[in-house]
Formats: C-alpha cells, sequence, structure tokens
C-alpha cells in the first residue's frame, strides 16, 4: 500500500474515532445500567497499565536490537489499547458522568492531569498507527522519527489513565 492511501486511512479513522468519543458525551444516562458496566473503569485502567509495561518492554528489546521481540511487544500494546478504546466507548454509551468533588483539595491536580491526559489521547491514535504502519513496512528510519513523539505521548496516556482512575474511581456511583 502507498504510504499516502496508508495515511489518508489512518486520518479517517483516527477522526471517526475522536467523533464517536465526543458524541459519547452527549448521550442522556441509561435507565439501567447492565452489571457488567461498573467493572468497565477497573479493566481499563487494567489495560492501561498493561500498555504502559509492555511498552516500556518494547522499547528496552529495541535498545537490545531484539526487533522481533520489539514488533510482537508494540503490536501487543496496540491490541491492548484497542480493547480499552472498545471498553471505554461501551462504558460511557451507557451516558456515565463521574464528577470529581468541588471541594476536594486535590482537584486542581486531578483536571490537570485529566485535561492534559485527553489532550494527548485525542492525538495519539494517528501518531500510534502511523509509527505501526513505518515500523511494519520497514520504513525504519521514518519510524524512528514518529516514535520520538508517538512512544512519549502514548506512555503518557497510559500512565495518565490509570492515574486518573485512582482519583476518580472513589466517586464512581452506579
Amino acid at each position: 500500500m502507498k504510504e499516502s492511501t496508508a495515511l489518508r486511512i489512518i486520518y479517517i479513522i483516527s477522526g471517526a474515532i475522536f467523533a464517536v468519543v465526543v458524541i459519547l458525551f452527549c448521550l442522556p444516562k441509561a435507565e439501567t445500567i447492565p452489571s457488567f458496566v461498573p467493572f468497565l473503569p477497573k479493566l481499563n485502567a487494567i489495560l492501561n497499565g498493561t500498555t504502559f509495561l509492555v511498552l516500556l518492554a518494547a522499547n528496552r528489546f529495541i535498545k537490545m536490537k531484539k526487533v522481533s521481540i520489539h514488533k510482537r511487544l508494540n503490536i501487543f500494546a496496540f491490541c491492548l489499547s484497542t480493547v480499552f478504546l472498545l471498553s471505554y466507548v461501551l462504558f460511557h454509551s451507557f451516558g456515565i458522568e463521574t464528577k470529581f468533588p468541588s471541594d476536594n483539595p486535590l482537584k486542581p491536580v486531578y483536571l490537570f492531569i485529566l485535561i492534559t491526559h485527553i489532550l494527548c489521547a485525542a492525538i495519539v491514535l494517528p501518531l500510534v498507527l502511523i509509527s505501526l504502519y513505518r515500523g511494519l513496512a520497514g520504513q525504519f528510519d521514518k519510524h524512528k522519527k514518529i516514535t520520538k513523539w508517538s512512544y512519549p505521548i502514548w506512555l503518557y496516556v497510559t500512565a495518565t489513565g490509570v492515574i486518573v482512575y485512582l482519583m476518580i474511581s472513589p466517586y464512581y456511583n452506579f
């Protein structure tokens, strides 16, 4: 596949997913919440935390020049993030909203982490997809250039996803 075609597909997929996530926050709360739904935020935190660790391992293996393991770990990290995204969309499709208490002295810290997490999450998907495409296509120089951006942003998003969960989870009310 030509790179221009691949990039066009990546941008379309990224834009569509961004639109779905934005639409999710306009949905009304469902009248009934299935019994599995309260477990989804914890699952999402587990997926984010595991992805974070897999990304660290993938980075370690490429530094050891173990390309095959690096490749498999990055594909696994992408699969974990895909499952996360599906779970995230499923959870928010029920219109569940949890607010951090305004009287909590940690609210400014929480909001800073949440806002930077959201902004980075919005831009990381196309960067990760381009990184994966270029790595799998054997365009290693281009792959290295983009992973200088995608890798730390992806790490940040996965780490702060866990932190946001830990900070907001005491306030879930299903």
